[in-house]
């Protein structure tokens, strides 16, 4: 369906530019004096709208013969025979309406001025076809572009999901991958823990499970993970890992990725926690500052700790999580000074009622 009429707010707007071009043709005709104003608005403006879904004919035209791929002599010929046709069908018509005036108004019109006023009719007809014809080719090309707007959104929201369907395959195996080697570990040394490390893990994961299929959680659920997480660790840990946790209640209902903490408290314990003799306390923060949410994970560090040699997936996962979810809106930063090393994110704030 043509644009214009199957939007009723284009279809008001173009009407109301052919009244104006419909006072202009009524200036022409009453000037010379000899019809009055009445006889010349009641002959210009129903003529004029007429010409004016003559005109939506274009439409068609430009959608068959494009520019990009059309030859130059074969748009002006095409164009010129419509032009004419289209001006000489609307020249007819208004002769029509002309004669139909003259009984009922009984204006008394001549032949020679009416003849004139064709010719001068006819000439304007062709070139606000033209006109027309120019404003059609805008509109395809400002849908044309429209479309490829959409379409590159449209790509970029299915790279985005690829890329967090990716990121999220990452967390699984890392964190069972670490998680094995602590049983492992545990199995010589305490078989009872063991045991219990593998239940407690079993039902991290089923939990897991069904919070990381979605795109985002309430901190709230996302808290509950990393306590089971946690209760995890402490066995492995035992009183050499403490935890401080300082919620900000409105904070709770904000919206965040799933097992986007769990790396960050991970790495947490195994590049602070896991090299201190007597162990140390995770302090995890959250706070609603404004339209965005804070959260940040401490934890004490040793200095003469050997250099890290992990791939530091977990790190990187999460920068790379909140930059696609969020972009420019969410920040990571790390700050290692005095003994502690914090990281910190902020994201916007999305609550679960919002839409």
């Amino acid at each position: 369906m043509h644009p214009i009429l199957s939007d009723r707010e284009k279809l008001f707007v173009y009407l109301a530019a052919w009244l104006v071009i419909a006072l202009l043709i009524a200036a022409l005709v009453a000037v010379p004096g000899e019809l009055g104003w009445t006889f010349a608005l009641a002959f210009a403006i129903p003529a004029s709208l007429v010409y004016a879904f003559i005109c939506l004919s274009a439409w068609w035209l430009c959608r068959v013969y494009q520019l990009q791929k059309t030859n130059v002599l074969k748009l002006l010929g095409v164009y010129a025979v419509s032009a004419s046709l289209s001006s000489s069908l609307w020249i007819l018509l208004c002769n029509a309406w002309v004669w139909a005036l003259n009984q009922s108004l009984n204006s008394g019109l001549s032949g020679e001025r009416t003849a004139g006023e064709a010719r001068l009719l006819f000439g304007i007809g062709v070139v606000l076809y033209l006109l027309a014809v120019a404003v059609h080719y805008l509109i395809i090309a400002f849908e044309a572009s429209r479309e490829a707007e959409r379409r590159t959104m449209d790509m970029r929201v299915l790279a985005q999901e690829a890329e967090l369907r990716a990121l999220r395959a990452q967390i699984d195996p890392h964190f069972l991958f670490n998680s094995l080697n602590s049983i492992s570990a545990l199995t010589v040394q305490d078989p009872a823990a063991a045991r219990t490390m593998t239940i407690l893990l079993s039902d991290f994961f089923r939990r897991s499970l069904q919070l990381g299929s979605m795109e985002l959680i309430p901190l709230r659920d996302e808290l509950g993970l990393i306590r089971n997480f946690l209760e995890i660790e402490k066995i492995r840990f035992g009183k050499r890992l403490n935890v401080e946790m300082q919620i900000d209640n409105a904070s709770l209902e904000c919206m965040i990725p799933p097992l986007l903490l769990q790396p960050l408290v991970e790495n947490a314990i195994g590049h602070g926690i896991a090299h201190m003799i007597e162990g140390g306390t995770i302090s995890l923060r959250t706070q609603r500052s404004g339209s965005e949410v804070v959260i940040i994970v401490g934890n004490p560090v040793d200095p003469d700790r050997p250099k890290a040699q992990g791939t530091r997936v977990g790190m990187e996962n999460v920068r790379r999580r909140l930059r696609t979810l969020f972009d420019s809106e969410a920040r990571l930063v790390t700050l290692a000074r005095d003994g502690m090393f914090t990281v910190e994110i902020s994201f916007p704030a999305k609550e679960t009622t919002q839409a």
